[in-house]
């Protein structure tokens, strides 16, 4: 099979290309400067396409392929906005571009990793959640079998929800809860998160387009996995839980403003934590994980990552997904 990774250079997009180029898939990785991918070890084992997915004409020609090369046979959609005041309306122009072109190109799949959604009014999402349901909508509406695999938080090194975490433990100096910050929520680590990942594309061709929940087998407060990650980094600090009335808009601003990651991003993922982010299913491990793979805990995912530290991928790219990158960005690890 033949796969376009669109947003090749994000951190699960890196890691995916070399499982799924392990897993006998041809891959081609697009980048929105393809100068980018030379710092990537896989480089020379996959097809490289510059794709701006806000240029409609890139996208068609990254899906449908250029003269001399093919259309590709499925889509991994791995753009997120997560800043500025119209990353709204700048992930629908990308899904719709994505969407007119798979439809087009004929494309037999499209592999959407997407935000977990909780059961609650639509009206009541974070705007971040909000546009990740429109985007499945709008890819699912272009008639080819599209999976969703909704995600609440993804595990390991460089990933920015370990990243928050790390940060956050170290930096702060008492680890303040506020009453609706402590709600619940199901890591993924990013090994199982790839697993799934290509699961999805090796459905049936004729598979109906749905959406699968996809966590790990605890669900917890974010307190507790906060208080479990500063135990096993060696960081951990008193907690303050609890605190009543405290604006989540405070304490978004001064979170972002103690860590290296992105504010934007920092700001997006805290806002979702106002709903517990916890799966209603587990039907992926049977439906899209391989046989014996064993799904990780989440201290069992913050021990692995923490544990396998910076790693050196091979010249095809291999290495523990679990382990920082040396194409991660500076402020990880």
């Amino acid at each position: 099979m033949k796969v376009l990774v669109t947003g090749a250079s994000g951190y699960v997009g890196s890691r995916l290309v070399p499982a799924l180029l392990a897993a006998g898939h041809e891959v081609r990785a697009s980048f929105s400067s393809p100068e980018r991918a030379q710092g990537y070890a896989w480089v020379d084992d996959v097809e490289v396409v510059g794709m701006d997915v806000l240029d409609r004409d890139a996208v068609a020609a990254a899906v449908g392929g250029t003269p001399g090369t093919s259309a590709v046979d499925a889509v991994v959609y791995l753009v997120h906005g997560m800043g500025g005041n119209d990353f709204k309306e700048t992930d629908r122009k990308a899904a719709l571009h994505t969407a007119d072109a798979c439809a087009a190109a004929r494309v037999k799949r499209i592999v959407y990793l997407s935000g977990l959604v909780p059961p609650v009014p639509r009206e009541e999402l974070s705007d971040h959640i909000d546009s990740r349901l429109e985007v499945e909508e709008l890819l699912t509406a272009s008639g080819v079998s599209t999976i969703s695999l909704r995600a609440a938080m993804v595990l390991g090194q460089a990933s920015t929800s370990f990243e928050l975490m790390r940060q956050v433990a170290e930096r702060m100096p008492v680890h303040v809860v506020p009453t609706w910050m402590d709600s619940k929520v199901q890591p993924i680590a990013v090994t199982d998160a790839i697993a799934a990942i290509i699961g999805a594309l090796e459905l049936d061709e004729d598979t109906p387009s749905r959406s699968y929940d996809v966590g790990g087998p605890d669900a917890l407060p974010y307190a507790e996995l906060l208080k479990r990650f500063a135990e096993l980094n060696g960081t951990a600090k008193p907690q303050i839980k609890n605190v009543p009335g405290l604006p989540g808009v405070v304490v978004r601003k001064v979170a972002a403003a103690l860590v290296d990651v992105p504010s934007s991003t920092v700001e997006a993922i805290m806002e979702s934590l106002t709903h517990d982010m916890v799966c209603a299913d587990d039907d992926y491990v049977a439906e899209l994980l391989p046989d014996g793979h064993d799904v990780m805990g989440a201290e069992e995912a913050m021990r692995h990552a923490l544990d396998v530290g910076e790693v050196e991928p091979d010249e095809h790219g291999h290495a523990d997904p679990m382990g920082r990158w040396p194409s991660d960005p500076d402020w990880a690890g």
